[in-house]
C-alpha cells in the first residue's frame, strides 16, 4: 500500500472507530447516561467510560492496526517501543516545557486569571489518566498522518489540514453528556482555534525531535491536558486564547525555520 493510501486508511479507520463509539454514547445520553471523571464514578459506570476510552484512543488503535497491516511494524511491542522512545536530547524536554509555560502564562495573563483552580500537585496526579485520554492520540496523528502530509505539502499546510481533521474528530465531545465540552466549559470556536494552533506546536516538536520520535508529542499533549483544568484556563476566553495560540503558532514556525 502506498503512503497516500496508508494516510487515507488511517484516517478512515480512526473516524469509523471514533464515530461509532461516540454515536453510541450520544444515543445513550438521551436515556440519561453520562460519562464520569472520578475514579469511583468511572468504576460504577464502565458501560459509558469504556466506549468513551475507545473513542479517545481511536487514533492510537488505528495507528497500530494500519501499520501492522502494511508491515510497517512487526508487532505491538515494536509499535509501543516506537511510540514511547524517550531517549531524547534534554533540549527537547525543555522546549516542550518552555512552550507550554509560555502558552499558559500568556493565556492566564491576558484572561486575568491570577490563581490556580486546583493545587499544583494535581497536575502530576492527572498525568497517567491524561496519557490514555489525550496523549496517546499523537501515536496516530503524529506517527502517521501529520508527518505524511508534511512530506507532500510542507509544515504549514500539513498543520492546518490535520488541525481541521482534528476539529471534526472532536465534534462528538460536544454532544456526549459528562464532558467539559458538553457542559459548556469549552467554546467550540475558541477550541477549534486552539486545535489548529497546537498542530503547529506538535508538528514543530516532531520535526526537531528527529524522524519518528513521537513520544515528545505524546508527552506534550499529556501535560497540556493535565495542566489546563488545574491552571484555570477553563472556561476559555477569546482574548487569552487568541494571544496564547497566536504566540504558539509563531514560536512553532520560527523553531522549524531555524532548526530544520
Amino acid at each position: 500500500m502506498t503512503d497516500k493510501k496508508i494516510l487515507i486508511h488511517f484516517t478512515l479507520t480512526t473516524f469509523c472507530i471514533a464515530y461509532i463509539m461516540s454515536g453510541a454514547l450520544i444515543v445513550l445520553g438521551q436515556f440519561g447516561f453520562s460519562i464520569h471523571s472520578t475514579v469511583q464514578e468511572s468504576l460504577q459506570h464502565l458501560g459509558m467510560n469504556i466506549p468513551f476510552a475507545i473513542y479517545i484512543l481511536s487514533p492510537a488503535i488505528a495507528s497500530y492496526l494500519v501499520l501492522k497491516r502494511n508491515n510497517k511494524i512487526a508487532d505491538f511491542k515494536e509499535w509501543f517501543k516506537n511510540v514511547f522512545y524517550a531517549k531524547n536530547n534534554i533540549f527537547l524536554y525543555l522546549f516542550v516545557i518552555a512552550g507550554l509555560g509560555l502558552y499558559f502564562s500568556i493565556h492566564l495573563a491576558v484572561s486575568g486569571q491570577t490563581e490556580m483552580v486546583l493545587p499544583f500537585y494535581t497536575i502530576f496526579l492527572a498525568l497517567p489518566g491524561n496519557l490514555i485520554i489525550g496523549g496517546l492520540e499523537e501515536s496516530g496523528w503524529m506517527y502517521i498522518l501529520q508527518p505524511g502530509l508534511d512530506k507532500k505539502y510542507g509544515f504549514v499546510l500539513s498543520s492546518i489540514s490535520v488541525g481541521i481533521i482534528w476539529i471534526f474528530w472532536h465534534i462528538p465531545l460536544f454532544f456526549i453528556p459528562g464532558t467539559s465540552h458538553y457542559e459548556g466549559l469549552i467554546d467550540f470556536w475558541i477550541f477549534s482555534f486552539q486545535l489548529v494552533a497546537f498542530r503547529f506546536f506538535y508538528g514543530a516538536i516532531y520535526k526537531i525531535s528527529g524522524k519518528g520520535r513521537v513520544f515528545m508529542c505524546v508527552l506534550c499533549h499529556t501535560i497540556f491536558n493535565a495542566a489546563s483544568p488545574a491552571l484555570g484556563v477553563l472556561p476559555m476566553t477569546w482574548a487569552g486564547s487568541i494571544a496564547a495560540n497566536t504566540m504558539i503558532v509563531l514560536v512553532s514556525i520560527i523553531t522549524v525555520v531555524i532548526f530544520t
